[in-house]
């Protein structure tokens, strides 16, 4: 199908990036018997991945703001748009032989993402969606899920865990969410989690603590594929929002109503 030029550049840094993610992803897999050398590997791979991307998204606007997770801010001439990227996201998935990460490029325009691309190298799985012209996942279109009972729902989370997050809410929040459906999952990469909300893999996400980077392509999925993304009590969230909930409108309400009465 035809993309627009924005979005056709997006692609084509994911595909660059994720080349060479790929085959260090295969490197990962042959140090797993060495306790230091793979993360040292992975961090200098996530670096190289963001400035492939951001050498292509430059390149072809030049003026755009970027945002990474690796380089933070780098503010460009044009103050209206902002490139919003995280370079590998479910690190630790990587570091682990888990072929389960996604580079995650959005395009921001005055504070509103309007453009996302996630991207799997390791399943050649590409996500895209622009505002106003659909979601898709390898060329074809996609929706989420139309489950209406909680009952019945598969939906994933981020789980809080050392050194990160409060962990007393996270065991509230799970153990309220468990007791309502039909199974709860945890992957590891916040990016694939909104992408398969769209693909109607899973019917909902929440997860708290994240970066825009995380947010920003997914965000653009879900909505773009019929479904809604709030903060943590229902109101329309942005990319700049830490904590969010995601999925149809009936089961997104759902979800919220059992967050708040975990805490």
């Amino acid at each position: 199908m035809l993309h627009s030029a924005l979005l056709n550049v997006m692609i084509q840094a994911a595909r660059k990036a994720g080349r060479a993610l790929k085959r260090d992803f295969g490197e990962v897999e042959k140090l797993q018997v060495s306790l230091k050398g793979p993360a040292n590997f992975v961090t200098a791979a996530d670096r190289k991945a963001e400035e492939t991307i951001y050498a292509e998204l430059n390149k072809a606007r030049p003026g755009y703001g970027f945002l990474g997770e690796e380089g933070g801010e780098r503010p460009g001439p044009d103050k209206s748009h902002v490139w919003v990227v995280d370079p590998l996201d479910g690190t630790t998935n990587f570091l682990h032989g888990i072929p389960h990460f996604a580079i995650s490029i959005a395009l921001a325009r005055d504070g509103v993402a309007v453009a996302g691309v996630v991207y799997n190298p390791a399943t050649d799985d590409l996500f895209v969606a622009e505002r106003g012209k659909g979601a898709f996942l390898n060329e074809q279109r996609i929706r989420v899920a139309a489950r209406k009972r909680l009952h019945d729902c598969v939906i994933t989370c981020g789980l809080p865990h050392y050194g990160r997050g409060d962990l007393a809410l996270g065991t509230q929040e799970t153990s309220a969410m468990q007791a309502e459906v039909a199974g709860l999952r945890r992957f590891g990469a916040a990016a694939l989690d909104l992408a398969w909300v769209a693909a109607g893999r899973f019917d909902g996400y929440w997860e708290r603590n994240l970066q825009p980077w995380d947010i920003a392509a997914g965000l653009v999925l879900v909505r773009e594929a019929g479904g809604f993304v709030t903060d943590m009590v229902g109101k329309d969230a942005t990319y700049l929002n830490g904590d969010i909930v995601a999925g149809n409108d009936t089961v997104l309400r759902q979800m919220v109503k059992v967050l708040k009465g975990a805490r």
